[in-house]
């Protein structure tokens, strides 16, 4: 009897283990089928269920340039070290009256703890703005461009006006979107904080994109409608016996194959595809603008369910990282930034470097702690909760041998629009491979001075000149690559990241004040 139980039993495991194995097999067949489908649609999808690299799902193992990283920063320090001893020295030769004046200029905003709970729920809340919070109906007026943008769709789908007029008016509405910040902050930029004017640029900057996104993707679909209906005018479809016959068979054999394995549930058949007008609907729309991406489909992958644990990762993420990134900042950076402003008027090349190395260490953490709160931590959370698949943000710039690498894969969003909406466009005109990447880095060097110098309200062009130099920065960087190996050229790329950025924010913060407070200090 007993043996019998235990021949029973296992045969069960065995029947399990082996429903199991079906189950993977099936999902996987799922996923190629549902991928093949979503690859013959005219949206030309770029989306593909993956893991961020930082999750432990992901499997990625290679961080070799964080070693790079970490021997930079020490030279740096090290370096700052050396010149702020020689500054010391200097002093301790002058007069003393001078030597107290400089010192007082030197410590205006020392030391102690800085951080004030109390201001960042101040300045977060826009405590600044004028009566009637204007940067909150700004960003609720740009559900009207939005809505603009869908009604065009639908009358261009309809045939209701011509594709001309259509297009027409797209473009002067995503246009016309960018602009809405430029003007208003410009001409009523004493009632906007700082906080609401860069979130106002930031979301406006994200709806200029995803709107391009939407139209060019529905253009395409448009087009091949047209196509497919201008090749089957005049023409008769017609199915023979025979592959009626053969198409029954074949939908017997699915539907016998499916209850012998136990899957025939519809969970498991391939979700129908949305098709073209059908996605023309505000629910997807609207989707589209709140998902963690900027490049539009008719089918995004899906998953199946919410990670709550995953999930609750996330949100302490955002939570505990905001709080990081405002200590750093309020604790570390102001005073360093303040300290910065009398060595950067008076050209004193010494102080400024050493000032530039000294405000480089805080601003880099800051960028990494972002960098991580953003893309990894709130993309995730996003989409987790909208089940969107595809989580590829940024891949392992911190590797990168050149600048080129770098800009390819520490922003991937960005990235995929680029490549998708503007690069492979610009080269089916018939522009050069050069052109077109020319052509990229001046339109994103237009939107980096646009998020800088539109809420400052001080229009210059250090941003745009920074991302200029980028190109430049790539022949240098792969020539380091090439003559003196990898390690090098991620040397390089880490270093213009690192020294970069301060040296940008130096000079904003410098022009900042003598345009606005140039009377206070004289």
């Amino acid at each position: 009897m007993s043996g019998e139980t235990h021949h029973s039993a296992a045969a069960e495991e065995n029947k399990v283990r082996y429903r199991r194995t079906q189950s993977v097999t099936r999902a996987e067949e799922i996923t190629k089928k549902e991928s093949e489908q979503r690859k013959s649609q005219p949206d030309k999808p770029c989306h593909r269920p993956r893991d961020s690299l930082f999750s432990w799902s992901s499997g990625f193992d290679n961080f070799t340039g964080l070693v790079n990283w970490g021997f930079l920063l020490l030279t740096m320090g090290g370096i700052r070290l050396v010149l702020e001893n020689f500054i010391k020295y200097v002093l301790a030769l002058m007069p003393p009256d001078y030597v107290h004046f400089l010192t007082v200029v030197f410590d205006l905003a020392r030391y102690g703890i800085r951080v004030d709970p109390v201001q960042w729920f101040t300045v977060l809340t826009g405590k600044g703005e004028g009566e009637g919070y204007p940067s909150v109906l700004l960003i609720s007026y740009s559900l009207v461009p939005v809505m603009i943008c869908l009604m065009m769709e639908r009358a261009l789908a309809s045939d209701i006006i011509p594709e001309s007029a259509g297009m027409a008016v797209h473009i002067v509405n995503i246009i016309v979107l960018v602009l809405i910040p430029m003007v208003v902050i410009h001409v009523k930029g004493h009632i906007f904080s700082l906080v609401g004017a860069m979130t106002v640029c930031f979301i406006y900057c994200i709806l200029f994109l995803k709107l391009w996104s939407y139209v060019q993707v529905n253009l395409w679909c448009r087009a091949e409608k047209k196509q497919h209906r201008h090749s089957r005018s005049g023409r008769r479809q017609s199915i023979t016996i025979a592959q009626l016959q053969n198409g029954r068979e074949q939908e017997a054999e699915r539907t016998a194959n499916g209850s012998a394995t136990g899957y025939c549930n519809d969970k498991d058949k391939v979700p129908a595809l949305v098709h073209y007008p059908d996605n023309l609907h505000p629910v997807d729309l609207f989707y589209f603008l709140l998902a963690p991406t900027l490049c539009y489909e008719l089918n995004f992958p899906k998953t199946n369910r919410i990670r709550k644990r995953f999930l609750i990762k996330r949100m302490l993420e955002v939570v505990i990282g905001v709080h990081i990134v405002m200590g750093l900042f309020q604790q570390w950076m102001i005073p360093s930034v303040r300290n910065s402003l009398v060595p950067f008027s008076n050209m004193d090349l010494t102080k400024t470097a050493e000032r530039l190395l000294k405000l480089a260490i805080p601003n880099h953490l800051m960028w990494l702690c972002f960098f991580y709160l953003t893309f990894h931590s709130f993309l995730n959370l996003m989409g987790e909760l909208l089940h969107f698949a595809d989580r590829n943000f940024y891949s392992d710039w911190w590797n990168a041998n050149n600048i080129d690498t770098f800009w390819r894969t520490w922003n991937m969003p960005v990235h995929k629009w680029c490549v998708r909406h503007l690069y492979i466009p610009v080269v089916e005109l018939g522009y050069s491979k050069v052109a077109a990447s020319v052509i990229v880095f001046f339109f994103s060097a237009f939107f980096h001075e646009y998020l800088v110098s539109v809420p400052l309200k001080t229009f210059k062009v250090w941003a745009f000149t920074g991302m200029m130099a980028q190109i430049p920065l790539s022949f240098v960087a792969k020539y380091m690559e090439t003559n003196y190996g990898p390690r090098w050229g991620n040397m390089l790329v880490w270093a213009s990241i690192i020294l970069g950025q301060p040296l940008a924010i130096m000079m904003y913060y410098h022009d900042f004040v003598i345009t606005n407070y140039n009377d206070v200090l004289v």
